[in-house]
Parts: C-alpha cells; sequence; structure tokens
C-alpha cells in the first residue's frame, strides 16, 4: 500500500488551518517549488534578494522570510533585545534579563492560535507584561505600562482576539510614536499584506495563509529592525530556517497574490449548496460575515439540542469521527452553533457535507 492510501482525505470547511495543511498549493506555486529545490543557489544571497522581493509586495523598507509566523514573532523579538550586539546575539538567553526585554500585550491578545503567542515571545528571551483585562483595554492603559524595560508592543490582528472594547492600531500606533517604542503586529491571517506598512514598524504574516504559499512566514518592516533580526539566522534562527524550495514558492505566491481571491458572491453561491439544512429538524442556517471585517463570508448552522437529533458539539465531534473527517469552524459549538467556510472546500467536498450532515440530522 502506498502512501497517499494510508492517509485519510479530509474535508475542510474551517478555514486555512494549521492543523489542516493550511492551504492547498497552486500549480504555479509547486513548479516553482521543484525549480528551487533542484538547484542549488548561494543562500546567504537567495534570502537577501528574496527579502527584497518580499518587501516589494508589502510596501516596506526590507522583508524577510521565516519557516512560520511564529518564528518570525520570534525572531522579530528578539532581535530587538539585542540590537546589534554580536555577543548578546550569540549568548540570547543569557543576556535578555540584562537588557530591555519587555514586551506589552494586551490580555485580550494574549492568544492561543495554535500555540500560546507568549510562547514565541519567551523563546526571544523576552517577557510578556499584559495591560488591560479580558473583556477589553484603552490605550492609555498601554502608556501607563511602558517602563525603561519596554522592547516592544505586540498587537494581535486576529479573529481569536477580543474584539470589543479594545483601541485600534492607529491609537496603539500613536503611543508607541510617543514613546518611541517599536510597534509590532502579528497579522499572520490577514488579508491586504501592503496595508500595514505605514500602520507600524515591523509586521507579520503567514505565507501559506491569505497568500496561499507553502508553510513559512514573512517578517517585514523598517530598518534597523529587519537587520536586527537577521542577525538571529545563525543563532536562534538555526532552528528555524527556510529551505530554498520554500523560498521560491512563497514568490511564487506572492506573484499571483490577490489574482484568485474567492469574491464573497463566488463565497455565498458555494455555499447556496448547503442552504437546505434548514429543512432538517431543529436547525437553522444564516449567511455570516467574517467578526474581523476579512472579506468573507460563512453559513452558519444553529443547532436546537431540544430539537435535532445532536447537540452542536455532539454533530461536530461526528463530523470529525467520521469515514471522512470534516472540519467545521466549531468555535461556538458550546453556544449551539457551528460555521461552514467555504474558501477551502474542493471539488465534490459539498457533496460530502450535505450527505453526511443528512445522515447524521435528518429523519
Amino acid at each position: 500500500m502506498n502512501f497517499e492510501q494510508r492517509l485519510k482525505k479530509a474535508v475542510n470547511a474551517s478555514g486555512r488551518m494549521t492543523i489542516l495543511g493550511v492551504s492547498t498549493l497552486s500549480n504555479q506555486v509547486v513548479e516553482a517549488m521543484s525549480y528551487g529545490g533542484k538547484h542549488y543557489f548561494e543562500m546567504a544571497d537567495l534570502y537577501e534578494q528574496s527579502g527584497k522581493m518580499i518587501a516589494g509586495y508589502c510596501r516596506t523598507e526590507d522583508a524577510m522570510i521565516t519557516n512560520s509566523a511564529s518564528a518570525a514573532i520570534t525572531l522579530a523579538i528578539a532581535g530587538l533585545i539585542t540590537k546589534e550586539n554580536r555577543y548578546a546575539v550569540e549568548h540570547l538567553h543569557k543576556v535578555a534579563s540584562e537588557r530591555k526585554s519587555e514586551v506589552i500585550l494586551m490580555k485580550g491578545h494574549n492568544v492561543d492560535y495554535g500555540a500560546p503567542i507568549e510562547t514565541m515571545i519567551s523563546l526571544a528571551g523576552a517577557e510578556v507584561k499584559e495591560v488591560g483585562y479580558a473583556n477589553g483595554c484603552r490605550a492609555s492603559l498601554i502608556e501607563q505600562a511602558i517602563t525603561e524595560r519596554t522592547v516592544a508592543v505586540l498587537f494581535v490582528q486576529s479573529h481569536h482576539c477580543v474584539q470589543k472594547n479594545m483601541p485600534t492600531i492607529s491609537e496603539v500606533q500613536q503611543v508607541c510614536i510617543q514613546n518611541q517604542i517599536p510597534f509590532l503586529v502579528d497579522a499572520a491571517a490577514e488579508d491586504g499584506i501592503d496595508q500595514f506598512a505605514d500602520r507600524c514598524d515591523l509586521v507579520v504574516f503567514s505565507g501559506s495563509k491569505a497568500i496561499e504559499g507553502p508553510s513559512c512566514g514573512i517578517l517585514a518592516g523598517r530598518e534597523p529592525f529587519l537587520s536586527y533580526a537577521k542577525q538571529h539566522r545563525s543563532f536562534i534562527g538555526r532552528a528555524m530556517k527556510v529551505g530554498k524550495e520554500t523560498v521560491f514558492g512563497l514568490l511564487a505566491a506572492l506573484e499571483a497574490y490577490g489574482t484568485n481571491t474567492m469574491s464573497i458572491e463566488i463565497q455565498r453561491d458555494v455555499l447556496q449548496e448547503l442552504h437546505s439544512f434548514d429543512s432538517l429538524p431543529g436547525v437553522s442556517v444564516q449567511f455570516i460575515d467574517d467578526p474581523s471585517g476579512r472579506p468573507i463570508t460563512r453559513l452558519r448552522l444553529f443547532i436546537n439540542p431540544t430539537k435535532a437529533k445532536l447537540s452542536a458539539l455532539e454533530l461536530v465531534d461526528a463530523l470529525k469521527t467520521g469515514p471522512i473527517p470534516i472540519y467545521t469552524r466549531d468555535y461556538h459549538a458550546n453556544e449551539g452553533h457551528i460555521d461552514l467556510d467555504p474558501r477551502p472546500l474542493l471539488h465534490g467536498d459539498t457533496d460530502i457535507i450535505r450527505d453526511r450532515i443528512n445522515t447524521l440530522l435528518g429523519e
């Protein structure tokens, strides 16, 4: 039995999720990765030249490719701690506590996106200084938390974060400018990679989510902050190095970025095939726009546990453990509803979803 036959096909109606391999790759990206993998290059030159090209797409002064968005966060902060001090770069975790190494992070942004963001900050030798509360924060609280040990303020632009009663990127940026503190934005899954250049000093993107490239990350932004981060490539960054095939794949994905975007109208057309679920006992459906403002619409299934055969939580479990695992957006299953995201669905997936849910919830 070959390898492919030993693997289960999974249906991704959740989104660009790391646990499902994030995105599928276009032929253009695969061909570029093949070219990169079949040739030799001076890697230092490849990294430098590709960084300049990536910066062009992001409209920033410079950029570097990392093996993940998480790595980009770690390298950015490590660079801010050590700056140009070569001894500090080589002995990061020995000296970090003696240098500016507090990262201010709003409590509502202290999330687990598959790994705790605190872990990525700690890997850089920094400590998290939380501000605000679980249900909100104010820009003034960030300013009050700044001390002589503050090395950066980190802002997480994500649907994972608290959305209400939170300061905007612009408000936090002004606090950082007034206090001369580097401002780092984690925008890993966001669209519009050229929209952050004027809003922060450093920004992090995932290369495999909205960009739909291979698994990797991007750190982009101003000098000298990029130069600081690059110095760590041969030290803590050695564990985060990027292969030549990934560099070529990301560049191909960036070249095509935005040309294959699924419009809201097309997303609704795909989901319309599943709109019939509202005829099932105890089920109602509704189109829901992305809460963080991204151009995404999803189909929400509201499950009434007193009328449906399964609760929302039971349905999520049954879908994942079926003959073909089906993953939905189940963040609010405990509240009685799940969402179906049309963007990652492949040909035939809607038929699989429809048949399985009809089997589980039908008469």
